[in-house]
């Protein structure tokens, strides 16, 4: 599996027969993968990722994405940067392939962090908008209702099930106070093809975090009273994809993500709202 071998979010797929690349391979689909087959009976887990990939796009993940009204793999074609941000934002999709017209080659893979570390770098030599330096709560960026958490007791499938349902890229794992005590990710998931423990999904979050060996994000939090510009610089400095917003007992209060900041900063302006679209 390459998205493991590389420790990539994504892999462009390429069709031989129709000699052109017909979407994106992701670590979504993978944990669809998981959540689906993990309780059939039909299946074997052991060795999923030797798979083919047109064997996981059979019926039960295709029947899947149209519940969801969205394609398992999608290519987008973008004409500018403020085009790929709304894609990225109003599909809920984290990167986009930027593919040549004339050859159909995958050029580049546009994501949220790339995108908010360039606006970062650029921004600087720009006058800022006085509205930077307000709070992140009273602007109103990030959610700050119906938070998706998982408990430590939790098994690593409910976490999987919250994933698939909420479509969330990651959960705070909390404690019995509701105190953030980690974040498990998406590409927390991927580990377990590395491990080869995707066979024991019922382990609980405690331990799952215990087992992760390799690319550990970490709790990067900020307060509700922190100006937008501070929570900028500390997230494209920390390279992380969100930060937990929390009060000063460490209580999970809400979340802001690159997509929140990107809103903000760019379609906001513009009058265009596409985390609402």
């Amino acid at each position: 599996m390459s998205i493991l071998y590389y420790t990539i979010m994504a892999a462009p797929l390429w069709d031989s027969k129709l000699q052109r690349f017909v979407g994106m391979l992701t670590i979504t689909d993978f944990i669809n993968i998981l959540h689906c087959y993990y309780k059939s009976p039909m299946v074997q887990m052991y060795g999923l990722e030797s798979h083919k990939i047109e064997t996981w796009r059979g019926d039960s993940l295709q029947n899947f994405s149209a519940k969801h009204q969205i394609p398992l793999l999608r290519p987008l074609f973008l004409s500018s940067l403020f085009d790929a941000i709304y894609s990225l934002l109003r599909y809920k999709i984290h990167r986009l392939p930027v593919i040549d017209p004339e050859s159909g080659n995958v050029l580049h893979i546009l994501t949220h962090k790339r995108i908010l570390k360039f606006l970062h770098i650029f921004g600087k030599n720009l006058p800022k908008p006085a509205f930077v330096k307000r709070p992140v709560q009273e602007l109103g960026i990030g959610t700050f209702r119906n938070i998706a958490t998982v408990h430590q007791t939790s098994s690593l499938y409910e976490a999987l099930s919250i994933f698939v349902e909420r479509r969330v890229s990651a959960l705070p794992v909390v404690d019995g106070q509701s105190k953030v005590v980690a974040l498990y990710s998406r590409f927390d998931v991927i580990n377990l093809a590395a491990q080869k423990t995707y066979n024991n999904l019922d382990m609980t979050m405690e331990e799952a975090i215990r087992r992760r060996t390799c690319c550990v994000e970490g709790v990067m939090k900020c307060y509700p009273d922190e100006s937008l510009e501070t929570v900028i610089d500390r997230i494209v400095k920390a390279e992380v994809h969100r930060l937990v917003l929390v009060d000063r007992l460490d209580v999970v209060k809400g979340i802001i993500s690159l997509s929140d900041l990107l809103q903000a900063l760019v379609l906001t302006p513009a009058g265009i709202d596409a985390l609402l679209s």
